[in-house]
C-alpha cells in the first residue's frame, strides 16, 4: 500500500526543525516520488558548454532518472532533448560525448532528428499517409525538457515546463560560479582531465548533507589525511612541501578552525562553508598568475576575485563546486541506497598549468575510486545506509546549534558547524517535493 504517494502531508512529516525520518534515505518509495517530484521541479545540472563545442556534439546523461541529451544545435544554441526515439522508444545517442552531425539517427529503425529534435525524415514514410500520423506525438519528434538555462557555459534543466525561474531558484547562490570562471583570466572555463566515476552504496542525499558537515573532517580523515601530515612531519628539514601534503593537511584541522570558517545559508537549499577561511585558503603561488590577473581585471578586482575562498557550495539538489580548487561534484541518484559520483575538473583558461595539475591531483587524492580522503567519507556512508534501517530508532539528528529564529532567513551567515544547511535543504526538499503533488501533477 501506497503511504506518501498522493499524500503531500505525509511527506511533509518526514522533515521536522530538528530531524528527518530515515524513510528519507532508505524508502524506495520516497525515492520514487523525488524522480517524480523533486528532480522534476527543480533546475538541475546537466553540463558544461565545453562539453559540446561544436555543432553535432553532444553529451548523454540523465537527469533524476530520465536520460537526456545536451546537444549544440546547427546554430549554436545548446539544446538539451529526451533521449528517446518518437517511434520505438530507442534511446537516440549513447551515454557519454560524440558528434551526431547535422542529425540523429534512430539505430533501430533509422528514423532522423535535427539536433534541435524536429523529425527529419521516416524511412518508406508512404506507409503513414492517410494514417492520421502528422496529428500524433510521434510526428513532434524528440521531446525537448522543460527549460534550458546556460549561466556561464554552466547547462542546467528543469524537466517541469511550468515552475519556480532559474533566477529565482538560484539568486545570489549564482555568485560562487561566478567567482569561479573569473578566476581566468579571460572569464572562461574548460572540462579538462575528463571525468571520474564512484559508485556509493548509500541514499544520494547523505553526499549532498556531507558536504557542509564540517564536525566530520578531523575524525574521519585522521587515518588518511592525518597519516600524511604525521609522515611529513618527519621529512628532512628544508625538504620541500609537496603539492599532495598541502591538498591533504587542511582535513585535519581542528574544530575551531571550521568554526572560524562559517557558513552562509541561502534559499531553496543552496549554501556554503568557508565564508572568512577555507581549506584552500593557503595553497603555493604559481608564477605569473597574479600578473595575469592583473592584466585582466584590475589590481583591486583580482585581489576581490582571489581572496572568495569558497569550501564546498551545495546548489541543490545534487551538485557542489569547489570554485577556488576548479572542480564539480554531481551525486546521480540511482536508486534509495546507491548513487553514481561524478568528479568533473576545469581548466582556467589561460591561467598557468600548475593549477590545472594541482585541480587534478586534488581529484585524484580526494575524489577518485583510488582516493584516499574519499573513502573515509563512503565507509561512513555506507555504514550510515545499513544502520538506518535499525528498528531502534527513527529519526536523523540534524539540530546543531538550531535557533527557530532561523525560519523564513533567505541569507544567513552562521557557526561553521552549524547544521542550518543540512535544514534548509530538507526545508527546500519539502517544498518541491509536495508542490507538484498539491497541485496533482504528474511526472
Amino acid at each position: 500500500m501506497s503511504r506518501y504517494h498522493d499524500n503531500p502531508a505525509a511527506v511533509a512529516a518526514l522533515v521536522r526543525d530538528t530531524e528527518v525520518h530515515k524513510d528519507c534515505y532508505v524508502s524506495d518509495e520516497v525515492f520514487a516520488l523525488e524522480m517524480e517530484q523533486l528532480f522534476t521541479h527543480t533546475w538541475v545540472y546537466v553540463g558544461h558548454a565545453s562539453q559540446v563545442p561544436k555543432p553535432g556534439d553532444f553529451y548523454g546523461t540523465t537527469v533524476g532518472d530520465q536520460p537526456v541529451i545536451m546537444v549544440r544545435h546547427t546554430d549554436g544554441s545548446i539544446k538539451v532533448l529526451y533521449n528517446r526515439c518518437a517511434h520505438k522508444g530507442v534511446q537516440i545517442a549513447p551515454e557519454g560525448c560524440g558528434n551526431t552531425g547535422k542529425f540523429f539517427r534512430c539505430p533501430y529503425h533509422a528514423w532522423t532528428y535535427r539536433t534541435d529534435g524536429k523529425l527529419l525524415s521516416i524511412p518508406l514514410k508512404k506507409g503513414y499517409d492517410n494514417t492520421g500520423f502528422e496529428n500524433c506525438e510521434a510526428s513532434r519528434g524528440l521531446a525537448a525538457v522543460g527549460a534550458v538555462e546556460v549561466y556561464r557555459d554552466f547547462v542546467f534543466c528543469r524537466l517541469n515546463p511550468e515552475g519556480i525561474s532559474f533566477a529565482e531558484f538560484f539568486g545570489p547562490s549564482l555568485s560562487t560560479l561566478d567567482n569561479m570562471v573569473d578566476r581566468s583570466p579571460e572569464g572562461r572555463l574548460e572540462v579538462a582531465g575528463g571525468v571520474m566515476r564512484y559508485l556509493h552504496h548509500c541514499n544520494w542525499k547523505m553526499l549532498v548533507d556531507n558536504q557542509t558537515d564540517t564536525c566530520h573532517p578531523m575524525v574521519a580523515h585522521e587515518s588518511s589525511a592525518g597519516t600524511a601530515v604525521k609522515v611529513w612531519q618527519q621529512a628532512p628539514e628544508g625538504t620541500p612541501k609537496p603539492m599532495a601534503v598541502e591538498l591533504f593537511a587542511p582535513f585535519v584541522n581542528p574544530y575551531e578552525f571550521f568554526e572560524n570558517m562559517g557558513i552562509r545559508v541561502w534559499t531553496n537549499g543552496h549554501g556554503h562553508t568557508g565564508v572568512s577561511d577555507s581549506i584552500h585558503a593557503e595553497y603555493s603561488p604559481a608564477a605569473g598568475y597574479w600578473e595575469s590577473m592583473v592584466a585582466a581585471y584590475g589590481e583591486e578586482r583580482a585581489r576581490s576575485i582571489l581572496s572568495e575562498v569558497r569550501h564546498n557550495t551545495v546548489y541543490f539538489p545534487n551538485i557542489m563546486v569547489k570554485g577556488p580548487i576548479q572542480t564539480l561534484r554531481l551525486f546521480k541518484p540511482l536508486a534509495a541506497n546507491k548513487t553514481l559520483v561524478e568528479s568533473w575538473t576545469f581548466r582556467l583558461v589561460g591561467a598557468p598549468d600548475l593549477l590545472l595539475e594541482r585541480t587534478l591531483m586534488y581529484n585524484r587524492l580526494v575524489n577518485a575510486p583510488t582516493s584516499v580522503v574519499g573513502h573515509d567519507d563512503l565507509e561512513m556512508y555506507e555504514r550510515a545506509q545499513q544502520g538506518l534501517h535499525s528498528r531502534g530508532a527513527a529519526w536523523v539528528n540534524v539540530g546543531r546549534l538550531y535557533d527557530s529564529a532561523e525560519h523564513g532567513q533567505t541569507d544567513a551567515v552562521t557557526n561553521g558547524t552549524n547544521e542550518w544547511q543540512m535544514r534548509s535543504q530538507m526545508r527546500a526538499w519539502v517544498r518541491f517535493m509536495t508542490a507538484g503533488m498539491a497541485k496533482g501533477e504528474a511526472a
